[in-house]
């Protein structure tokens, strides 16, 4: 399945988290809500998954952490919070390019209408 027909399927089940829940809650609950949502329709996803972190020929002792890599292919961040910013856009960049992927999601669920929470973060996405 491409990167893009997996963020649809993301964006779907987290439509429906937001539906359902609204805003104002804390990240870990839309974590835990959407993994749950993800479930129910059959789409594979690693929750909290670790990325070790090259630098200069060595792996860090630190990995990084996603909040959902999901079907191996696209990578999540979860937000809740006014508003999203330009270090929120770079951090999931980077995660990208350390993790070799090509789409990631920034999902920020602190709005009033989720598409306006929704920014899709491309890192070389092939066609």
């Amino acid at each position: 399945m491409h990167e893009n027909e997996i963020s649809e399927k993301i964006i779907g089940a987290a439509i429906e988290v937001h539906r359902i829940l609204g805003p104002g809650l804390l990240e870990s609950v839309y974590e835990e809500a959407l993994c749950h949502e993800l479930t129910l329709r059959g789409i594979r996803f690693l929750r909290q998954q670790s990325v070790p972190i090259p630098f200069k020929g060595i792996i860090l002792g630190t990995d990084l952490r996603l909040d959902l890599l999901v079907e191996e292919k696209v990578i999540v961040d979860l937000k809740a919070k006014e508003t999203t910013n330009p270090i929120d856009r770079a951090k999931l960049l980077t995660y990208l390019r350390l993790s070799k992927k090509h789409l990631g999601l920034l999902i920020n669920f602190h709005v009033v209408v989720l598409r306006d929470g929704i920014e899709r973060i491309v890192n070389n996405l092939p066609e």
